[in-house]
């Protein structure tokens, strides 16, 4: 059996400034999503509708406020809204820790719907150019998670080569490493595809609605590894909370396919 390396969180001191690995790897899923989307950008769906690469930088910056204040009150609404409705001041303090993918996802959403309102632009053809871009900035995070030893996974047999013990979980069980299985599975194989898909032209809506269902079915996939939330527990149908969101995503994700292919098919 394995155990978790214990990473050092601060990967950098500078006199009084610390820099965390954590955000490190925030820095490079903006630098990623910069890079790829600079590619999407390029190619001649979006480059002969007038999209630069000044609009790229502007996308990131919505994204990042969206998906830092959607992230943040997704966690308190969705996991533990009796706590922060009786201390919403603690909402704001990020550094506290809770994040959501699906209160992130939201934000983002909103952020895309207003850079979108502001520019002019159809709603559906911004979010076509970021889906693909999304992936590598997940499995930059899950990489994060790792290296904090959080959000481990649930007990795995002890003959499995890669079990791993997590001191921070308070036991030396053997356990999934789930983080990677997320790195790998919503992050590099979601990529993987999704670059592969938008490639071709696609009607409106089409690379929206593939991440909506890919990322939902690889996400449901994951949490069966995935110790779920000790203040929560699994819930209905012995499914954790992360499962039910997605659940939505997947159904909003195939509706949103068939909507686009019968409104607005090539030709």
């Amino acid at each position: 059996m394995l155990v978790h390396p214990q990473f050092d969180p601060v990967a950098l001191s500078l006199g009084p400034l610390q820099v965390h690995w954590y955000g490190l790897t925030y820095l490079v899923a903006f630098g990623l999503f910069l890079f790829l989307a600079g590619r999407r950008v390029r190619q001649p769906s979006f480059a002969g509708t007038g999209w630069t690469r000044r609009d790229v930088e502007d996308l990131l910056f919505f994204g990042v406020v969206g998906v830092i204040l959607g992230g943040r009150l997704g966690y308190a609404l969705f996991y533990k809204p009796g706590y922060y409705l009786q201390n919403p001041l603690e909402m704001l303090m990020l550094w506290k820790g809770g994040m959501s993918f699906h209160g992130g996802l939201l934000g983002v959403v909103l952020a895309m719907a207003l850079f979108a309102k502001l520019r002019r632009r159809p709603f559906l053809q911004v979010t076509d150019l970021i889906a693909p871009c999304v992936p590598t900035g997940l499995a930059s995070g899950r990489i994060g998670n790792f290296i904090n030893g959080e959000l481990w996974g649930r007990q795995a047999d002890a003959a499995l080569p890669w079990a791993m013990a997590f001191p921070q979980s308070g036991s030396m069980m053997p356990r999934h490493p789930s983080q990677l299985y997320q790195f790998l599975l919503e992050g590099l194989l979601l990529f993987a595809l999704l670059w592969w898909y938008s490639r071709r032209t696609r009607p409106l809506g089409q690379v929206s609605g593939a991440f909506l269902v890919g990322y939902g079915v690889l996400r449901f996939v994951a949490e069966y590894f995935r110790e779920p939330d000790a203040f929560l527990g699994l819930l209905a149908l012995n499914m954790s909370m992360g499962q039910w969101l997605c659940l939505p995503m997947v159904l909003a994700g195939f509706w949103l396919m068939r909507w686009s292919a019968r409104a607005m098919p090539l030709r």
